[in-house]
């Protein structure tokens, strides 16, 4: 269906003060929308996305109402930064989809204030958000509500479209082939929780829940690093520990002691060629991960290696951490790293070392590290470091 130039203005108009109203009421949701481009595709029915372009069919623009395309908008963006998309696996295509959407409206009702006028179409009614337990959707993931929907489906019998109706198009998902899509969603995700979380946004339960669980760091640093790092919390002597590496647990005071604070550690980023954007955007979380989980009380350097190291540097905070940005691409050596550290950081008492990478180097022999413990935080199995303490994240 050819669309008028006069039309194709006025869906333009309207979608764009669409993403101002979200901007202005929600700018969690009004950031988000900044990243993405609209298009007017009659194939689609109703609305798609593919995580680069938001489709829009001319003829359901003619039919809902402008707070009605506001409602679609946060539906297609959330299906894009929570990643729906990537993670229907060998599951039923439909009725994982029918997941997705309970998750998501369920999301934007509590985004809304609860009014379900907020999720409804005239021409659909209220939209899927109550999972099959009758709970709302935004208490479980997609994957979850899934399983229940299957449960339900496998019990009575029925058919897999189950009465179910789903008001957008999710045809388009997985197939754009822009590189690097899924790290960029995450840095753009991480931006508007930023934002949100100072105040210029709405951020209910449900989904700050839902990005914590995408953004954060899989790993206890508390109980890594109580486990790990040798330093005797109540010495203000600031005497360095004993650098021997025992085979017995290392014993440390109550983690509840007030002044506790883990000082002189050295974080060091893998940033060659074999280690991938988002591996090196995991790596730079799990150390933002250790900061926020010690709530300020963890200081050290922060540097990056691949063939060479680029000087670390120290930080006491999440501030001071944020102004530190990786570099790299080259080969890797951890040899490059050990020697560094002896030529160029001699007499700053490090009580360990922590190396965050995927492993594909020669490791040098224990001797190198000099005595100072060292972890390795590998992120795939089949790597064995020969020396150290070893986590795989």
């Amino acid at each position: 269906m050819a669309v008028s130039s006069t039309k194709t203005q006025e869906y333009t108009i309207r979608i764009l003060k669409a993403r101002m109203s979200l901007m202005a009421r929600n700018g969690f949701y009004g950031i988000l929308l900044m990243h993405i481009q609209f298009a007017l595709d009659e194939s689609v029915g109703t609305a798609a996305t593919d995580g680069v372009k938001m489709y829009f069919a001319p003829s359901f623009l003619d039919v809902i109402t402008d707070r009605e395309l506001v409602f679609v908008m946060q539906h297609e963006i959330l299906h894009v930064v929570l990643r729906h998309c990537l993670r229907t696996g060998e599951r039923d295509n439909f009725l994982f989809n029918v997941a997705c959407d309970i998750v998501v409206n369920s999301t934007i009702l509590e985004s809304n204030g609860n009014d379900v006028r907020s999720i409804s179409l005239q021409k659909y009614g209220e939209s899927m958000h109550i999972a099959p337990d009758g709970k709302e959707g935004r208490l479980y993931t997609a994957e979850e509500v899934y399983e229940m929907l299957e449960k339900d489906l496998s019990g009575s019998r029925g058919s897999r479209s189950g009465g179910f109706k789903l008001t957008d198009n999710h045809s388009k998902w997985g197939t754009s082939t822009e590189p690097g899509l899924e790290e960029l969603w995450e840095q753009r995700l991480r931006e508007a929780y930023e934002a949100a979380q100072k105040g210029r946004g709405n951020l209910p339960a449900g989904l700050k829940r839902a990005i914590e669980e995408l953004l954060e760091p899989v790993t206890d640093w508390r109980t890594l690093l109580n486990d790990f790092v040798q330093e005797e919390l109540v010495d203000y002597s600031f005497t360095p520990p004993d650098r021997r590496f025992p085979d017995s647990p290392f014993f440390l005071p109550d983690f509840n002691v007030m002044d506790e604070v883990v000082r002189n550690v050295l974080f060091m980023i893998d940033t060659s060629g074999s280690m991938t954007k988002k591996e090196i955007t995991q790596a730079y979380s799990e150390v933002k991960g250790a900061i926020d989980q010690y709530s300020g009380r963890l200081e050290g350097w922060l540097g990056f290696f691949d063939e060479e190291v680029i000087k670390p540097l120290p930080f006491m905070d999440e501030q001071e951490f944020k102004l530190i940005r990786p570099y790299g691409g080259g080969g890797t050596s951890f040899e490059a790293v050990f020697n560094y550290i002896r030529d160029e950081m001699a007499g700053l008492e490090i009580t360990s070392i922590i190396i965050l990478t995927d492993g594909y180097a020669p490791f040098p022999p224990e001797s190198a590290a000099m005595g100072i413990p060292v972890l390795w935080l590998i992120n795939n199995k089949q790597i064995d470091p020969p020396w150290g303490r070893i986590v795989r994240i």
